[in-house]
């Protein structure tokens, strides 16, 4: 039987552990030859180390797979490209872009948010997804063809003392959908995950995380990056144990308030509150979050 990905080769960046990992190994299982990209930094940030990546490539390579280990950082222009041309050197082409790598900070009030950490998990997962997808772009418009999937997070959604992940994650949604269109007419898609998965480091934050494995977040990437899944292009995806789930894009309008002419600071204060956002409260919103 045919492989999903036979002839084909993927980048996975982050991939020394957890879901990048789980991604790695999918990806190769069906046929893809593989770029392990990961610095072996600890969750945080902090050191690095050669030994994730070169354990996920002699993994593949033991199970009969391709895989080239690379240990440049997306989080700059120069190791973003690196990482791309280990395809190219490696390879001679890239048909598959997972972008997976990411760092966390500790949990703070907005207020309290040091600078070093919003620069450097943005640096991290927004400007390394850019970084990137900027550089693999380029060969797969030549090629015509190349799948991309980036990584976003529930997080995103908004999750109390969360406010640098959060940001970083939901940039990767509205970048997601802007390169779908840019990359369409090329042959190229982009989409993004919502993931929930007992990745290294992680809590299991609510009990429907409890179950939840990276190889079951990689089943449905390794799908996006197939010939396959060519229909399917800015889409957002919900996904764990179980569950595939797809996102309304763009989120709908809930109500609507209309009338003739302008409002007025005085109108809106209690046509709003009686309508629009009749129930809700400060407190409200500060205790709620919801999955699926």
């Amino acid at each position: 039987m045919s492989k999903l990905l036979e002839g084909r080769v993927a980048v996975v960046t982050g991939s020394g552990n957890g879901i990048g990992r789980a991604e790695a190994i999918g990806l190769a299982a069906q046929g893809a030859r593989v770029v392990v990209n990961d610095i072996g930094t600890s969750v945080d940030g902090k050191g690095s180390s050669q030994k994730p990546a070169d354990a996920v490539v002699s993994e593949i390579k033991n199970s009969g797979g391709s895989a080239v280990a690379n240990y440049d950082s997306v989080a700059t222009e120069k190791g973003a490209d690196a990482i791309i041309q280990a395809a190219i050197d490696n390879f001679g082409r890239i048909d598959v872009l997972i972008n997976n790598a990411g760092v966390v900070c500790a949990l703070r009030g907005v207020d309290e948010v040091h600078s070093s950490d919003w620069e450097n998990v943005l640096r991290t997962h927004l400007f390394g997804t850019f970084y990137c997808t900027r550089r693999a772009a380029a060969f797969m418009k030549k090629q015509g063809y190349g799948r991309i999937v980036n990584t976003s997070s529930h997080v995103g959604l908004g999750w109390k003392g969360n406010t640098v992940y959060g940001a970083a994650k939901e940039g990767i949604v509205g970048f997601t959908r802007s390169v779908a269109r840019d990359m369409a007419e090329f042959g190229v898609t982009c989409n993004a995950i919502r993931p929930l998965a007992a990745w290294r480091g992680s809590p299991v934050i609510t009990p429907e995380m409890a179950p939840n494995r990276p190889e079951d977040i990689a089943a449905l990437v390794v799908y996006l990056a197939s010939e396959q899944a060519d229909h399917i292009n800015g889409c957002i995806f919900e996904v764990w144990h179980g569950h595939v789930a797809l996102f309304i894009e763009p989120p709908p309008v809930l109500d609507t308030l209309k009338k003739d002419g302008s409002w007025t600071p005085e109108e809106l204060a209690k046509a709003i509150a009686q309508t629009l956002t009749k129930g809700r409260s400060r407190e409200k919103f500060a205790e709620t979050f919801h999955l699926g």
